[in-house]
Order: structure tokens, then sequence, then C-alpha cells
């Protein structure tokens, strides 16, 4: 079992920067597929981004593409999102999302095992 906790979120405004963390405690994070999902007001919760166990591989949303970027450095058992040129459409709660799939990539919350409590993106026009 492993336990996730996101840090770094804030309000920033449109055209900024942000670095999300999540911090994993519990059994060694590089035997979880990790990815961060979001939640706007009113809508769906949505993959923003993966990254495999050995963060070789990573996948992202459209939307995020050019933009977003996801990391882990699993000898700090952490992992990131960076996110530049913000757009008030980011604005949302992010959750980081972990998962004991056979999957090397989480492609939807259907096989997450563990959340985060997350952490609130607003961004400012």
């Amino acid at each position: 079992q492993v336990q996730v906790a996101e840090s770094g979120g804030g309000l920033v405004q449109a055209g900024g920067s942000l670095r999300l963390s999540c911090a994993a405690s519990g059994r060694t994070v590089s035997s979880y597929a990790l990815a961060w999902f979001r939640q706007a007001p009113g809508k769906e919760r949505e993959l923003v981004a993966a990254i495999s166990r050995s963060g070789v591989y990573q996948n992202y949303a459209d939307s995020v593409k050019g933009r977003f970027t996801i990391s882990r450095d699993n000898a700090k058992n952490t992992m990131y999102l960076q996110m530049n040129s913000l757009k008030p459409e980011d604005t949302a709660v992010y959750y980081c999302a972990a998962s004991a799939s056979a999957s090397a990539l989480i492609t939807s919350a259907t096989i997450v095992n563990y959340w985060g409590q997350g952490t609130q993106v607003t961004v400012s026009l």
C-alpha cells in the first residue's frame, strides 16, 4: 500500500508557471505507475499526464501537450508536474494517482488504486 500527497498548487496569472509535487510514502513508489488527474467545478475528473514506473514512457492529454511535463524521481519517492503557459481553463483541483495495474501507463481512473487529497490550481486572467 502507498499513500500519496500533492503540494505546490496556488494562484497564478495566465501565462505563468507552477510545479506540483506528489510525495509517496509506504511501499516504494517505483512499484507503481503514476499520473496526474484534474477536476474542474461541474466537470468530470480527467487524466492530465501519466508516467511509467521507470519514467521512460509518458502520455499527455492533448490540452496540455507542449505546456506540461510529468517526471518522477524514484530515489525521492516523488512525482512532479511542471506546468508552463498556464491558461484559465487549467483551473482545477489536481490529483496524484498511483496504480499497481500491469499496464505501463495509467490511461483511466478505473485502474487507479490510490489517490491524493488534491491541490487547487487557479489561473487568473
